[in-house]
């Protein structure tokens, strides 16, 4: 079941009338960094991101010049969202002081949030956003809700005793549920004017870095001839209106926060349409973080497609491992240890998931790929 909690939203939400365009491009950049979903797991990031030597023991930025990407749903199921976002505001400034950048795009779950479509939020998400006024908050925010039933259902029963227990009983119980203490305090923080909300809404959905696209789910048909700026720009003007939540690309399934057809999609039928997005971009790869996949990095499309998403989150058996770009050549880093990626399935991609799956704790996820691949391969 989907919660939305519209009127607090248009609230915090104030519509703007024009979208600030936002740096997309980035240039000659010799170390590169992709991470996956992270789904609210603070300590999942932490690891991804020390096995990627970008952060030392005390949580600070070692990675020097590299550039980050994190490929959206940094938010999520995991219960952290907020230590998830002040560690990755932190490390955005130190990042930026040492020559390096953290670009998190926007994924889905981040524009679930914003909207107050809070579907996949774990209840421990709010306690980080509990103060000493919550149940003050929380009780003011039922005061209205009840004086407006009362205002609506006069004339209809609000004067009934009866349905006055009832309301003020059993459905307070039930909305007290559905409005834990540090609910209102999370929804203004995620709000237009809120911190988290601006910092969310600073970021891009689609980005180049060198010679490769980065995009949470994908590049549709139907987005295919966007420029960069015409994809962003429409996510950022949305992004401030909460009416138009199924506008345009926002909330569409072909747009680049949903599309799945580049991860899960025959090959042979996008073909066409992957070299179509590529030379329209004018890139040799793109990099999507919506799929998941068996339990590593992965190529498609012969490396023209490289998913990302390997379920680095608890929700998905903490697997590990990111895509490293250095100098044009890519790589794996897979538990901590680095490994040339294959762009091509034959049988050095099969030696590549075998060498994979032998860091893993056993069983390793990878274990039917494996033999899929050896059938396939004999």
């Amino acid at each position: 079941m989907r919660y939305f909690f519209p009127l607090v939203i248009l609230l915090l939400a104030t519509p703007t009338s024009t979208a600030r365009s936002i740096k997309a491009v980035w240039d000659e950049v010799d170390r590169i960094v992709a991470i996956g979903a992270i789904d609210a797991d603070y300590q999942q990031l932490i690891a991804v991101l020390k096995r990627a030597a970008l952060i030392d023991e005390e949580h600070n930025w070692t990675g020097g010049k590299t550039h980050l990407v994190q490929t959206g749903d940094l938010l999520g199921r995991g219960g952290k969202s907020r230590q998830v976002m002040d560690l990755m505001i932190r490390l955005e400034a130190q990042a930026r002081k040492e020559g390096g950048f953290i670009h998190c795009l926007l994924g889905n779950h981040e524009e679930m949030n914003l909207y107050g479509d809070l579907h996949y939020v774990s209840p421990k998400d709010y306690i980080a956003f509990r103060d000493e006024n919550s149940e003050k908050t929380r009780e003011f925010h039922w005061i209205h809700r009840f004086t407006e039933w009362r205002k609506a259902t006069k004339g209809g029963g609000a004067d009934d005793p009866e349905r006055t227990i009832a309301f003020d009983g059993p459905y307070r119980k039930h909305w007290e549920q559905l409005h834990p203490l540090g609910h209102f305090e999370r929804e203004a923080g995620l709000g237009a004017e809120g911190t988290y909300g601006k910092w969310i809404r600073s970021h891009n959905a689609v980005i180049k870095i060198n010679d490769t696209l980065f995009v949470h789910a994908g590049i549709s048909p139907k987005y295919a001839n966007r420029t960069l700026t015409q994809l962003n720009q429409r996510f950022l003007k949305r992004l401030g209106a909460f009416t138009k939540i199924k506008e345009g690309a926002a909330y569409d399934q072909d747009g680049p926060l949903w599309y799945q057809g580049l991860g899960r999609q025959e090959v042979k039928s996008l073909n066409v349409h992957v070299e179509t997005v590529l030379k329209h971009h004018g890139v040799r790869r793109i990099v999507i973080g919506g799929t998941l996949t068996a339990g590593t990095v992965l190529p498609r499309f012969g490396g023209r497609v490289i998913l990302v998403h390997v379920g680095l989150s608890v929700h998905y058996g903490e697997r590990l491992a990111s895509l490293l770009i250095e100098k044009g050549r890519l790589y794996t880093i897979h538990r901590g240890k680095q490994l040339p990626l294959p762009v091509t399935q034959d049988s050095r991609f099969l030696q590549y998931l075998q060498q994979a799956a032998s860091l893993d704790p056993s069983p390793s996820p990878l274990a039917s790929l494996i033999r899929r691949m050896e059938a396939r391969l004999n």
